[in-house]
């Protein structure tokens, strides 16, 4: 099926977005879901378009485009949309030389990481796109640990092209880094199977006495000594990993939610330990022990695999700058590493490529790109012996020269790239729950213990009575639902774009009243936007296809902005680029010599004649026009493109949506104060709360002095890590830099700010559902544990009461959870 029909079937209603056959939307309630990924579309010029962004609109055509409509059949509802890294120039020489190396061997092999696998349909989709790859041989893709393995024949494959294909549809390939740990939900997986079984077989076991068996039965003993067994395995293979995070969370001073579990745990053990080699059955709940184990394993796997499904799309590696060529005394050039840079060599930077160190100018002129270094977002036109900052981009076409001024240990970027560690945070009210549940049981077995004692003088009676309590005291709904409200809350919040990294983000959101935004890259988008898209559509095939070999591999912001738009929109119509010779003028523009003529893109009046003089414009003014770039052929204009720094498109809604909600919202940006102030007053910020040209290191003492562990800070570049490092949260919009990511709790992805908000209505949702938690586990344990201090409770009771308080409480769980989701379609 076309990408055209299936878009007309998608708006008739008889297919869902996902691409398989659906129910028809009632007219009433038409699905408003990008065709791509799935997500929400929340404007009126989304809605039209069916998409909620040119990446995913782009994407959506090379998938049919390629005949790999199956994806949307296999892929989750939901998936990330698509990030602007699709559009832009990405340097492989580095997978080039593992080829290399590696097509020394018979067969050659590599192992990649790769970012961006979220489902089993991207596992499909990236094996269909390697198998369309000459000499291809073998592939295997690890979803869960986000690498995958290639078997190639030698000389007819090639990787860089590979990865390049898996680019342009969302994937992004990387060195392969350390051999990555066993996840724990893994080796979660694992204790959850064996103790599935050990608690099938113990059930097996204990089902015969439940239903009359007699002491005096042949196998009666033999099944009693296999519960035993069984419970005993269950609890070194399951009840071991809870008591020794508990042991280790006393030691550090913490209550922490694995210490009521393992309570439980010990106490019914033990308990029915000493039934069995007694012969009182009213002391046995081994199969209680074996089913408790296997539920709060499963709670604990739900709660883990959730985050660590969203940190598997990023790649392990940071973005430490490249390996660059350093110029010898004799003209030679050797690639080394960044670390070995002195003040005083020379060194080449390639196109796209980061300036490691502060250095002086070389070559004749550049064009570079300091908006992921001090956060201004024009470009600069630097000329030789400029000074030029660690961090600027080199956005030239070609590669350029520069002296170092400082070695690499003394740049600005090394201290950005540093490595920062955090101690989880701990959740207070957790904690007193936890307290209040263990000191209330423990008084409550005490007290049961003196008066069965006083009232009896049995011990075998009192001993049961108190093995009773502690064993119907079970925390299912702290050990069990606790963890998977957590998890709904992060799959609900993938509906919208954004992803969990940190478990512990959860109890830091109800913190936060202070919403700190940078403004270049988090409040705009990457890219300019193009004001006059008419002005593209207008030219003629021939004219696109050279505008489209101007723009292509070329770093620039207008060159990415037009290339992303000529794809996004199908402007090209199947051409390929005009070839010819392409030479750049670095500050003026690029051109490309043809047999046919003379195209060329850049500044007005640079190749169209003295009378299109070129004007300067004062971005600072609040009513400053777009910029002018001319797309001319034999100096003859074809189209005037206007560009501008325009805010993301629902920002002054979702600020003024969070400000209702009680949040203070700060601006905190490297840019000039012209352009902040204007910012500021475009969305509705108080302007004292705009600070401007503000250094990296400025912004994280101005974080440090504002916060009181109530501060979330949002940012894209490199720029923002110090002030990451200050701020109580953090989250980025932006993951295929190496940067932020790797530090952020969570990160959003798409073209707007709403799910910014949806976070915190996720986890208002959530903590409300919990709250209700807590109340049903108080009810439930203020009966179910009278019962057991009046000796009202035996081994079958609480084999059934123990799993209907579980079913119980998922059902709340999923109650309050869902009836968000509801609301928000």
């Amino acid at each position: 099926m076309s990408a055209a029909s299936q878009a007309s079937w998608v708006d008739r209603g008889v297919l869902t977005p996902a691409g398989v056959r659906g129910p028809r939307a009632g007219k009433s309630a038409p699905v408003h879901l990008c065709r791509h990924c799935g997500v929400p579309l929340v404007t009126d010029a989304t809605r039209e378009s069916g998409f909620c962004c040119a990446g995913c609109s782009y994407v959506f055509q090379l998938v049919h485009e390629q005949g790999l409509e199956g994806y949307y059949k296999i892929r989750d509802a939901v998936v990330a949309p698509v990030d602007q890294v699709v559009f832009q120039s990405r340097d492989y020489a580095w997978l080039a030389d593992l080829q290399q190396a590696a097509e020394r061997t018979v067969i050659p092999e590599l192992t990649l990481e790769v970012q961006g696998i979220s489902c089993a349909g991207c596992v499909w989709l990236i094996e269909k796109i390697f198998h369309k790859q000459p000499g291809a041989l073998f592939i295997e893709t690890d979803a869960q640990l986000g690498r995958m393995r290639l078997r190639w024949e030698r000389g007819a494959f090639d990787a860089p092209a590979f990865a390049r294909a898996l680019q342009s549809f969302n994937y992004l390939v990387g060195p392969p880094g350390e051999e990555p740990a066993v996840p724990e939900s893994k080796r979660l997986v694992r204790r959850v199977g064996l103790c599935g079984a050990f608690a099938m077989n113990i059930m097996l076991f204990a089902l015969p006495a439940y239903f009359g068996m007699e002491k005096t039965f042949p196998y009666a003993g033999l099944f009693g000594t296999l519960s035993m067994v069984l419970a005993t395995l269950s609890v070194l293979v399951g009840g071991t990993y809870f008591i020794g995070r508990a042991v280790r969370a006393l030691r550090d001073g913490v209550m922490h939610i694995d210490l009521p579990i393992a309570l439980g745990i010990i106490g019914a053990y033990l308990g029915s330990l000493y039934g069995w080699f007694s012969g009182r059955e009213a002391f046995v709940y081994f199969d209680f022990v074996g089913t408790f184990i296997l539920l709060m394993l499963f709670g604990r796997w739900a709660q883990v695999v959730a985050v660590e499904r969203n940190r598997r799309r990023l790649l392990s590696m940071n973005a430490r700058p490249q390996r660059v060529g350093v110029v010898d005394a004799h003209g030679v050039v050797s690639e080394q590493p960044v670390e070995q840079l002195r003040a005083g060599d020379v060194f080449e930077v390639r196109a796209g490529h980061v300036v490691p160190v502060e250095a002086q100018l070389e070559s004749v002129a550049a064009t570079l790109g300091t908006a992921w270094i001090t956060g201004e977002a024009d470009p600069r036109d630097c000329r030789a012996g400029a000074r030029v900052p660690a961090g600027a981009v080199n956005l030239s076409r070609n590669l350029i020269r520069l002296r170092a001024a400082q070695p690499w240990s003394g740049s600005l970027l090394a201290q950005l790239f540093q490595p920062s560690g955090r101690d989880e945070f701990r959740h207070r009210l957790l904690e007193r729950v936890v307290r209040g549940y263990l000191f209330g049981i423990l008084f409550v077995a005490c007290a049961t213990a003196v008066g069965w004692w006083l009232g009896t003088h049995d011990v075998a009676r009192t001993w049961a009575a108190v093995t009773a309590v502690l064993v119907v005291s079970c925390p299912c709904a702290i050990g069990l639902a606790y963890p998977l409200a957590d998890e709904m809350a992060t799959v609900a919040l993938r509906r919208f774009g954004v992803f969990v990294r940190e478990a512990d983000l959860w109890p830091r959101l109800g913190r936060i009243r202070k919403i700190i935004f940078d403004k270049t890259g988090t409040l705009t988008l990457e890219t300019p936007v193009l004001v006059n898209p008419e002005a593209l559509q207008a030219l003629a095939p021939e004219a696109r296809a050279a505008l489209l070999a101007l723009v292509r591999d070329n770093p620039h912001p207008v060159s990415q902005s037009l290339y992303e738009t000529l794809l996004a929109h199908g402007r090209v119509n199947g051409r390929e680029p005009m070839t010819g010779e392409l030479r750049e003028e670095p500050g003026f523009g690029v051109v490309l010599q043809t047999a046919a003529g003379e195209w060329s893109l850049g500044r007005p009046g640079w190749r169209s004649g003295p009378q299109e003089k070129c004007h300067i414009i004062d971005d600072t003014s609040p009513d400053a026009p777009a910029h002018d770039t001319e797309f001319a052929c034999d100096g003859v204009v074809l189209a005037r493109f206007r560009f501008a720094d325009a805010v993301r498109a629902d920002a002054r809604a979702e600020i003024e949506a969070l400000h209702a909600q009680g949040f203070s919202t700060y601006i905190l940006s490297g840019d000039r104060t012209g352009k902040v102030d204007h910012m500021a007053a475009e969305l509705g910020i108080p302007f004292r709360r705009a600070l401007a040209e503000v250094t990296p290191a400025g912004k994280a003492e101005w974080v440090r002095s504002l916060d009181a562990e109530d501060t979330l800070m949002l940012g894209d570049g490199a720029n923002d890590s110090l002030a990451f490092d200050a701020a109580f949260a953090r989250g980025t919009p932006v993951i295929h830099r190496g940067v932020l990511e790797g530090k952020a709790d969570f990160y959003y992805l798409g073209r707007g700010l709403a799910g910014l908000r949806r976070l915190f209505e996720v986890n208002g949702t959530r903590s409300r559902t919990q709250g209700w938690l807590i109340t049903f586990s108080v009810c439930y344990n203020l009966v179910t544990v009278a019962f057991a201090a009046l000796g009202h409770m035996n081994p079958l009771i609480a084999a059934i009461i123990m799993p209907a308080s579980s079913l119980l409480s998922l059902a709340i769980v999923a109650t309050g959870m869902r009836r968000w989701l509801a609301a928000r379609g």
